[in-house]
C-alpha cells in the first residue's frame, strides 16, 4: 500500500485536523475514524484502508485533535461526541467531488460515526451510502463502569498514562485552564472526564458528557444502512452495547455480535490476508450495490 498524502484541515475555531489521503482516482470515498488514543496509521485503520482500496475506494483516514503525533492548538482536545469535527471532515471530503461516501469507525470512532449519523437524521447528505462501526462503546456510562473494574485495570491504566502525557503538554501551554496536579492518583474515566473532558468541552459533568454523547439513544435516528459489529468477548463494552430491539436500533441499523473478536480485533488468518472485520465491511458495501 502506498504512503498517504497528508493534509492539514483548519477548523472554524482556529484549530487543525490532520488527514491521511489514499487516492486512486475513484468517485467513491471512505472516511475512517480511529479509536480512543489511536491515530490514522494504527494497524486496524491501515487494514481496513487496504481492503477498501482493493475494492476500488479512495480512503480518508483522519486524526482527532491531539492525535497523530501533533498536539492541537486549542485547550480542548477530542471526545466521544465531537461530531462537529467529523462533520467538517465529511464536508471536506464531499467537497472534492465524490459521488458516494462511506463512513467507518473503530471503538470511540464507531460511537462518533453513529452519533453523527443519528444527529444528521433526515438531513443526511444523499451521497452518504452507509456505515460500518466496530467495537462501539455506544453506552459511555456503562463502558466507563466496565473499565473501572479491577479486572480491566491494565487497559484503564494504559489509557490514563497516554492521556497524562497530553494533559501535561496542554497544562504547559494553558496553565490557567489545565492543572495536572494529582493526575497520578486518577483511577478511572469518571475522574478524568469530570476533571478534564467535561469542563473543557462544555459539559456539566462526566455523567452529562456520557449521556449527551452516547450514540445508543440516537441509533433509531440513523437514516442510512449501518452495520454495528460488537464482539461478545469485548472487554470494554457494557451489556447495553448489544441492542437487539428495533425500538433502539431503528429501521436502518443492523447489530451483529460475533462470539469472538475482542476489542477491535476480529482476527482471522485467511489466505487473502484480510481480517474477518475487513471482509465483512467489503461484503456489506457490495450488498449495498
Amino acid at each position: 500500500m502506498v504512503a498517504p498524502e497528508s493534509e492539514v484541515l483548519p477548523t472554524d475555531d482556529d484549530d487543525e485536523l490532520h488527514l491521511d489521503w489514499y487516492r486512486q482516482g475513484s468517485n467513491r470515498l471512505a472516511i475512517v475514524s480511529h479509536g480512543l488514543e489511536g491515530h490514522s496509521r494504527r494497524s486496524y485503520v491501515l487494514g481496513l484502508t487496504r481492503a477498501l482500496l482493493s475494492d476500488g475506494w479512495d480512503v480518508l483516514a483522519w486524526n482527532y485533535r491531539s492525535c497523530g503525533g501533533v498536539m492541537n492548538l486549542q485547550p480542548r482536545f477530542y471526545h466521544s461526541g465531537a461530531t462537529e469535527d467529523l462533520e467538517r471532515v465529511v464536508e471536506h471530503g464531499l467537497g472534492k467531488g465524490y459521488e458516494t461516501l462511506f463512513l467507518s469507525g473503530f471503538s470511540m470512532g464507531g460511537n462518533l460515526t453513529l452519533l453523527y449519523l443519528g444527529q444528521q437524521g433526515e438531513h443526511t447528505d444523499s451521497r452518504i451510502c452507509g456505515a460500518v462501526a466496530y467495537s462501539v462503546p455506544c453506552d459511555l456510562a456503562g463502558c466507563a463502569e466496565v473499565l473501572a473494574r479491577p479486572s480491566r485495570k491494565i487497559y484503564m491504566q494504559r489509557f490514563l498514562n497516554d492521556l497524562h502525557g497530553k494533559m501535561k503538554e496542554k497544562s504547559r501551554k494553558f496553565p490557567d485552564l489545565i492543572d495536572v496536579t494529582g493526575f497520578e492518583e486518577m483511577r478511572n474515566f469518571r475522574e478524568f472526564d469530570d476533571r478534564y473532558t467535561a469542563p473543557l468541552h462544555g459539559f456539566e459533568s462526566a455523567e452529562d458528557y456520557w449521556a449527551r454523547c452516547s450514540s445508543l439513544g440516537r441509533l433509531k435516528d440513523v437514516r442510512v444502512p449501518t452495520l454495528m459489529l460488537n464482539a461478545e468477548d469485548d472487554p470494554f463494552l457494557s451489556e447495553r452495547c448489544f441492542p437487539e430491539s428495533r425500538a433502539e436500533l431503528g429501521a436502518h441499523v443492523t447489530m451483529e455480535a460475533p462470539r469472538w473478536g475482542g476489542h477491535v480485533g476480529f482476527v482471522e488468518h485467511a489466505r487473502d490476508g484480510y481480517y474477518w472485520s475487513e471482509r465483512r465491511a467489503i461484503a456489506f458495501l457490495q450488498d449495498l450495490g
